[in-house]
């Protein structure tokens, strides 16, 4: 998630930073275009199919040779009749102007003027991820990122972060691009892939659209979209497509989102937009990507690693744990979860006998986040994030980015996860869970911290972002480091655990008011599950609905499940013990994708043993049904193993 631009004092509300805060002076747009080889005949050509009123900015940053002058102001004012200037240190943006970066400097945008760096900064050794990163920081939803004909990856992350800030995002495509390593590396977080002169066409588009230029002239997409009928229609197809209510997440964030939405899709009206995610599928899909704003680096914020490493790591190794486990909420696309993992590689490299590391790594998005996260590749453009030296030790240079080396990726186990719903881990030593809940409804925030109270040890520790604290709940943590937002649990502080039972029970009936008259029973099921079992052994089991409620125990099932703490539930995925829930997760969600049954061999951790346990997920379904339902079995057979003492994973 984004980080916030401004930090409350310790025990303030937590503020949503969701809505850019220089909208109200950013009167128009500004265009960050990043280019290196090819990249002149493209922005030509970009140049030559944009009108010269488009009320927006354009500031072009390309790789030039330092030691030859540059020629792109003379060169580009013939491809446009906007007035075209070579840059200048404190120069101030105007509308309907292109600037070019000079040689020999590097540029960023800060308080409202492009100012030059010298180069050879080491700040900067991707010059076009730095332009945009400024951009997004500064003018927030109101900037524009296009990515045009270049080598390597320089503009992947920048790109990022302005679709991150709210902004809109181009590439080059590959057929007219005459080097495509650059746009193609930004290409998974642009909004568009075009030629040029289609790029102009859309940004000549945009320019004025109220979304990118608000003014009191042009509100009224803003009014209409936050139309409280037409924005609860959008939470009910986005709560049934992906199965998360978004009702305690901040209005603002989301309507925001829904804006630029509706902005790259052409729908003025929200009544249209409504429409077109009734029948297209994939705009629900992008829509829920934008809410989930996935914007993350490595080490970010690197004094808190420091700090854990230097004050918080030792505390946790005094208790001789056998494993130090860590659980990164909203991990995004996985650069927190491993830069927790390497830190902890270094930290505990000088120890003689190190405990095992285990890093559960959780997000809401399975497919922009968690299959990311679970590869491990990177744009080269990391380097700005990653020293030369970790870069070396933790990671492998392939074509098109690094990839994590094996031996930190075997540290953390990837899983998709509600923290606002599904059931948390527990035994923790450090809950990281930073900028999300500047997204939430204070109610959402006090359950959020709450439940990372209950998956904490008594000694463990929560690390929030830095706008964020524990606000209500400080009778839960004590605050340990206000810069670093770190905090101690407290141990006298006992709170059970429990999910929104009553919104739960609401949704449920809700459904089942909708139901149709002939709809399949649970007897239905529970005799085809018996059908399937004729001929086999019958391990222990469960048969569980869509909603994965438990219908009927088969067997003897308590060495799998148990009940829960607090409200009592027949969810499968809450009565699961601890060490099965993130595999029988994902072979539910496989079994349900492929409508085929998904057998794994997985670990269950009994008190000190660990022993294996083959479990299969088989979906059942009736002839003529449009339900569901599933059986899952708990088989210790030959492929199981026998019990054995527990062992930590250790790095070696």
């Amino acid at each position: 998630m984004t980080s916030a631009p401004e930090s409350p004092g310790e025990g303030s509300p937590v503020t949503p930073a969701s809505a850019p805060q220089g909208v109200a002076q950013a009167l128009f747009p500004i265009v960050g275009v990043g280019a290196s080889a090819g990249g002149l005949e493209a922005f030509t050509k970009l140049l030559n199919h944009l009108p010269p009123d488009t009320g927006m900015a354009f500031v072009l940053v390309q790789h030039l040779d330092r030691d030859h002058p540059s020629q792109l102001t003379n060169l580009l004012t013939k491809a446009t009749r906007m007035r075209v200037q070579e840059v200048k240190s404190g120069m101030e943006v105007v509308p309907n102007h292109v600037y070019v970066i000079p040689p020999n400097a590097n540029l960023e945008y800060a308080e409202g003027k492009l100012k030059l760096i010298p180069r050879g900064d080491s700040r900067v050794p991707h010059p076009i991820d730095h332009f945009f990163c400024s951009l997004a920081t500064e003018h927030h939803g109101c900037c524009v990122g296009v990515i045009l004909s270049g080598s390597g990856s320089d503009g992947a992350i920048g790109v990022r972060e302005i679709k991150g800030a709210g902004g809109i995002t181009f590439a080059q495509d590959e057929q007219s691009a005459t080097f495509a390593a650059m746009p193609q590396a930004a290409a998974d977080s642009v909004d568009f892939v075009l030629p040029p002169e289609k790029i102009a066409a859309e940004l000549a588009r945009i320019g004025r659209d109220p979304y990118l230029s608000p003014s009191p002239k042009t509100e009224s997409q803003t009014v209409e979209a936050a139309n409280a009928k037409h924005f609860r229609r959008i939470l009910t197809l986005l709560r049934n497509q992906t199965g998360v209510d978004l009702s305690q997440y901040r209005d603002t964030t989301i309507k925001r989102r829904i804006q630029r939405r509706m902005t790259v899709r052409t729908k003025h009206t929200a009544a249209d937009y409504i429409e077109l995610l009734e029948r297209d599928r994939a705009e629900l899909v992008a829509l829920f990507d934008d809410v989930l704003i996935n914007v993350t680096s490595f080490f970010r914020e690197p004094e808190m690693f420091e700090q854990l490493k230097s004050k918080i790591f030792p505390e946790i190794l005094k208790n001789e744990p056998p494993v130090i486990r860590v659980w990164v909420a909203a991990c995004s696309t996985g650069q927190e979860a491993y830069s927790m993992a390497m830190a902890l590689v270094e930290f505990l490299e000088q120890n003689p006998n190190p405990p095992g590391i285990q890093i559960f790594a959780t997000d809401i998005s399975e497919s922009i986040s968690i299959e990311k996260g679970r590869r491990g590749l990177y744009p080269e453009s990391i380097e700005t994030e990653v020293s030369p030296e970790r870069l070396r030790r933790f990671f492998t240079k392939e074509e098109g980015g690094y990839r994590i080396s094996k031996s930190i990726r075997d540290l953390c186990i990837f899983a998709k996860q509600n923290v606002t719903s599904d059931p948390p881990f527990s035994r923790m030593d450090i809950v990281s869970c930073r900028n999300l809940l500047i997204y939430l409804t204070p109610a959402l925030q006090r359950h959020v911290i709450s439940t990372f109270h209950y998956a904490l040890n008594p000694s463990g520790y929560l690390v929030l972002g830095h706008s964020e604290t524990v606000g209500a709940n400080s009778d839960l943590f004590e605050l340990l480091d206000q810069k670093h937002r770190i905090y101690s649990k407290k141990g006298a502080a006992i709170r059970p655990f429990s999910h929104f039972a009553a919104q739960d029970l609401k949704t449920r009936t809700a459904a089942a008011a909708h139901l149709p008259v002939h709809a399949s029973t649970p007897g239905d099921f529970q005799k085809e599950a018996d059908r399937i079992l004729l001929g086999r052994y019958a391990p222990a089991g469960v048969l569980v609905n869509s909603n994965l409620e438990v219908l009927q125990f088969r067997g003897r099932t308590s060495p799998y499940l148990e009940p829960p703490m607090g409200e009592a539930s027949f969810n499968l995925m809450k009565m699961a013990r601890e060490s099965l829930q993130l595999e029988l997760g994902t072979a539910v969600r496989e079994a349900k994708k492929a409508n085929a049954p998904v057998r794994r061999n997985v670990r269950l951790d009994d008190q000190d043993t660990t022993r294996k346990v083959n479990l299969e997920v088989i979906p059942v379904k009736l002839s003529g049904s449009s339900e569901n339902c599933f059986l899952i079995l708990f088989d210790e057979g030959k492929e199981g193993g026998s019990a054995g003492p527990r062992q930590a994973k250790k790095e070696t």
